[in-house]
Protein backbone atom coordinates (compact mmCIF):
# COMPACT_ATOMS: atom_id res chain seq x y z
CA UNK A 1 0.00 0.00 0.00
CA UNK A 2 1.34 3.11 -1.03
CA UNK A 3 2.11 5.75 1.63
CA UNK A 4 -0.88 8.42 2.25
CA UNK A 5 1.45 11.90 1.15
CA UNK A 6 1.67 14.46 3.47
CA UNK A 7 3.09 18.04 3.15
CA UNK A 8 4.70 20.00 5.29
CA UNK A 9 6.14 23.88 5.76
CA UNK A 10 8.84 25.38 8.01
CA UNK A 11 8.72 28.05 9.00
CA UNK A 12 12.51 29.25 9.67
CA UNK A 13 15.61 28.20 7.91
CA UNK A 14 18.07 28.26 10.26
CA UNK A 15 20.68 25.17 11.05
CA UNK A 16 17.85 23.62 12.95
CA UNK A 17 14.89 24.57 10.48
CA UNK A 18 17.07 23.61 7.18
CA UNK A 19 18.49 20.58 7.97
CA UNK A 20 14.55 19.37 9.48
CA UNK A 21 13.47 20.88 5.30
CA UNK A 22 15.92 18.57 3.74
CA UNK A 23 15.40 15.50 5.71
CA UNK A 24 11.47 15.47 5.36
CA UNK A 25 12.09 16.44 1.34
CA UNK A 26 15.12 13.31 1.20
CA UNK A 27 11.93 11.35 2.50
CA UNK A 28 9.56 12.28 -0.58
CA UNK A 29 7.42 14.82 0.92
CA UNK A 30 6.30 17.97 -0.73
CA UNK A 31 7.95 20.62 1.77
CA UNK A 32 7.78 24.44 1.71
CA UNK A 33 10.92 26.45 3.31
CA UNK A 34 9.76 29.87 5.03
CA UNK A 35 11.97 32.47 6.05
CA UNK A 36 12.10 36.14 6.11
CA UNK A 37 16.02 35.89 5.11
CA UNK A 38 16.43 35.65 1.74
CA UNK A 39 20.45 33.97 2.01
CA UNK A 40 18.24 31.85 4.45
CA UNK A 41 15.59 30.94 1.54
CA UNK A 42 18.38 30.67 -1.21
CA UNK A 43 20.62 28.04 0.54
CA UNK A 44 16.92 26.00 0.97
CA UNK A 45 16.03 26.30 -2.06
CA UNK A 46 18.78 24.21 -3.49
CA UNK A 47 17.44 21.30 -2.01
CA UNK A 48 13.44 22.13 -1.11
CA UNK A 49 11.29 21.61 -3.91
CA UNK A 50 9.48 25.09 -3.00
CA UNK A 51 11.17 28.04 -0.81
CA UNK A 52 9.03 31.65 -0.18
CA UNK A 53 10.53 34.54 1.30
CA UNK A 54 8.06 35.72 3.83
CA UNK A 55 7.53 36.84 7.01
CA UNK A 56 5.29 34.49 9.57
CA UNK A 57 4.18 36.94 11.54
CA UNK A 58 1.99 38.61 8.83
CA UNK A 59 -1.26 36.15 8.85
CA UNK A 60 -2.03 37.23 5.36
CA UNK A 61 1.00 36.63 3.85
CA UNK A 62 0.87 33.09 5.30
CA UNK A 63 -2.14 32.77 4.12
CA UNK A 64 -1.61 33.97 0.15
CA UNK A 65 1.31 31.24 0.46
CA UNK A 66 -1.24 28.27 0.82
CA UNK A 67 -0.01 27.25 4.30
CA UNK A 68 -3.66 26.77 5.27
CA UNK A 69 -3.46 23.74 2.90
CA UNK A 70 -0.53 22.42 4.44
CA UNK A 71 -0.81 19.53 7.14
CA UNK A 72 1.98 19.88 9.11
CA UNK A 73 3.89 23.12 10.22
CA UNK A 74 7.07 23.49 12.09
CA UNK A 75 8.07 26.62 13.46
CA UNK A 76 12.04 26.48 13.55
CA UNK A 77 12.20 30.20 13.94
CA UNK A 78 15.86 30.77 16.15
CA UNK A 79 15.83 33.72 18.87
CA UNK A 80 12.72 35.85 18.03
CA UNK A 81 10.62 35.06 20.66
CA UNK A 82 7.75 37.21 18.97
CA UNK A 83 8.15 36.22 15.28
CA UNK A 84 7.72 32.47 16.64
CA UNK A 85 4.69 33.16 18.85
CA UNK A 86 3.16 35.15 16.58
CA UNK A 87 3.93 32.82 13.41
CA UNK A 88 2.21 29.50 15.80
CA UNK A 89 -0.62 32.16 16.54
CA UNK A 90 -1.20 32.91 12.81
CA UNK A 91 -1.13 29.01 12.12
CA UNK A 92 -3.78 28.00 14.22
CA UNK A 93 -5.91 30.83 12.66
CA UNK A 94 -5.12 29.52 9.93
CA UNK A 95 -6.31 25.96 10.84
CA UNK A 96 -3.28 24.10 9.94
CA UNK A 97 -3.81 20.53 11.47
CA UNK A 98 -0.59 19.55 13.02
CA UNK A 99 1.50 22.25 14.17
CA UNK A 100 5.18 21.51 16.18
CA UNK A 101 7.43 24.51 17.27
CA UNK A 102 11.26 25.01 18.41
CA UNK A 103 11.08 26.06 21.87
CA UNK A 104 14.48 28.61 23.00
CA UNK A 105 13.54 28.16 26.76
CA UNK A 106 11.42 26.87 29.51
CA UNK A 107 9.39 30.30 29.66
CA UNK A 108 8.99 29.78 26.16
CA UNK A 109 7.85 26.25 25.85
CA UNK A 110 4.94 27.33 28.57
CA UNK A 111 3.55 30.08 26.25
CA UNK A 112 3.17 27.52 23.38
CA UNK A 113 1.59 25.21 25.63
CA UNK A 114 -1.14 28.07 26.07
CA UNK A 115 -1.14 28.47 22.22
CA UNK A 116 -1.93 25.09 21.74
CA UNK A 117 1.37 23.49 19.93
CA UNK A 118 0.69 19.90 19.00
CA UNK A 119 4.40 18.93 20.20
CA UNK A 120 7.11 21.13 21.78
CA UNK A 121 10.89 20.57 21.09
CA UNK A 122 13.71 21.92 23.08
CA UNK A 123 16.61 20.76 20.65
CA UNK A 124 19.14 21.61 23.40
CA UNK A 125 18.00 19.84 26.12
CA UNK A 126 16.57 16.94 24.10
CA UNK A 127 20.50 16.54 22.63
CA UNK A 128 21.73 17.47 25.81
CA UNK A 129 19.75 14.39 27.50
CA UNK A 130 20.89 11.85 24.07
CA UNK A 131 24.26 12.76 24.64
CA UNK A 132 24.92 12.00 28.47
CA UNK A 133 23.24 8.70 28.09
CA UNK A 134 25.78 7.57 25.44
CA UNK A 135 28.80 9.13 27.62
CA UNK A 136 27.50 7.88 30.62
CA UNK A 137 27.53 4.95 29.09
CA UNK A 138 29.80 3.65 26.22
CA UNK A 139 27.92 0.63 25.18
CA UNK A 140 25.08 2.64 24.60
CA UNK A 141 25.51 3.88 20.78
CA UNK A 142 21.52 5.87 20.24
CA UNK A 143 19.39 6.26 22.77
CA UNK A 144 15.33 7.98 22.55
CA UNK A 145 13.11 8.97 25.24
CA UNK A 146 9.57 7.67 24.93
CA UNK A 147 8.31 9.39 28.26
CA UNK A 148 7.06 7.76 31.11
CA UNK A 149 10.54 6.51 32.25
CA UNK A 150 10.44 4.36 29.47
CA UNK A 151 13.50 4.30 27.02
CA UNK A 152 14.58 2.60 23.65
CA UNK A 153 18.34 2.14 23.49
CA UNK A 154 20.81 0.63 21.10
CA UNK A 155 23.53 -1.52 23.06
CA UNK A 156 26.53 -2.44 21.45
CA UNK A 157 27.49 -6.49 22.63
CA UNK A 158 31.55 -6.13 23.48
CA UNK A 159 34.04 -8.53 22.35
CA UNK A 160 33.94 -10.76 25.99
CA UNK A 161 30.32 -11.68 25.31
CA UNK A 162 31.50 -13.19 21.26
CA UNK A 163 30.22 -16.76 21.43
CA UNK A 164 27.88 -16.16 23.78
CA UNK A 165 24.17 -17.11 23.57
CA UNK A 166 21.86 -14.20 23.64
CA UNK A 167 19.73 -16.21 26.07
CA UNK A 168 22.28 -15.60 28.33
CA UNK A 169 21.78 -11.97 28.99
CA UNK A 170 18.96 -12.72 31.05
CA UNK A 171 16.74 -10.02 29.10
CA UNK A 172 13.01 -10.55 30.39
CA UNK A 173 14.63 -12.75 32.72
CA UNK A 174 16.92 -11.29 35.43
CA UNK A 175 16.19 -7.54 33.69
CA UNK A 176 12.52 -5.99 33.47
CA UNK A 177 13.72 -5.56 29.36
CA UNK A 178 12.05 -5.82 25.98
CA UNK A 179 14.19 -6.98 23.28
CA UNK A 180 13.20 -4.99 20.31
CA UNK A 181 15.48 -6.58 17.53
CA UNK A 182 18.96 -6.73 17.35
CA UNK A 183 21.50 -5.79 14.07
CA UNK A 184 24.56 -7.66 12.69
CA UNK A 185 25.72 -5.33 10.64
CA UNK A 186 22.93 -3.99 8.42
CA UNK A 187 20.65 -7.24 8.37
CA UNK A 188 18.23 -7.35 10.94
CA UNK A 189 17.73 -10.61 13.30
CA UNK A 190 14.84 -12.23 15.04
CA UNK A 191 14.02 -10.99 18.58
CA UNK A 192 13.92 -14.57 19.97
CA UNK A 193 16.46 -15.95 21.96
CA UNK A 194 15.70 -19.13 19.97
CA UNK A 195 16.57 -19.52 16.33
CA UNK A 196 14.38 -20.93 13.82
CA UNK A 197 15.83 -24.52 14.56
CA UNK A 198 15.36 -24.07 18.20
CA UNK A 199 18.63 -23.51 18.86
CA UNK A 200 20.04 -20.50 21.11
CA UNK A 201 20.81 -17.78 19.03
CA UNK A 202 24.84 -16.91 19.33
CA UNK A 203 25.90 -13.03 19.97
CA UNK A 204 28.76 -11.62 17.98
CA UNK A 205 31.22 -8.85 18.78
CA UNK A 206 29.63 -5.73 17.98
CA UNK A 207 25.94 -6.90 17.40
CA UNK A 208 23.51 -4.45 18.54
CA UNK A 209 21.08 -4.73 20.94
CA UNK A 210 17.55 -2.76 20.45
CA UNK A 211 15.97 -2.55 23.78
CA UNK A 212 12.72 -1.23 25.72
CA UNK A 213 12.71 -0.77 28.93
CA UNK A 214 12.85 1.80 32.39
CA UNK A 215 15.91 4.00 32.20
CA UNK A 216 17.59 2.42 35.38
CA UNK A 217 17.09 -1.44 34.23
CA UNK A 218 18.89 -0.07 31.16
CA UNK A 219 21.72 1.20 32.93
CA UNK A 220 21.74 -1.62 35.44
CA UNK A 221 21.94 -3.90 32.42
CA UNK A 222 24.78 -1.81 30.16
CA UNK A 223 26.82 -1.78 33.22
CA UNK A 224 26.77 -5.47 33.28
CA UNK A 225 27.37 -5.69 29.84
Amino acid sequence: MAREERTFAVIGLGAFGATVAAELARFGNHVIGIDADEGHVARAANVLPSTVILDARDETALREAGIDRYDVALVAIGTDLEASILATMNLKMLGVDTIWVKANNKTHHRILSKLGADRIILPEQEMGRHTAQMLNNPAVTDYMSLGNGFSVVNIVVPERLDGRALGSLGIGERHDLRLLGMMRGTEHLAVAAEGTEGTPMTLEKGDKLILLGRRADLQQFGDRL
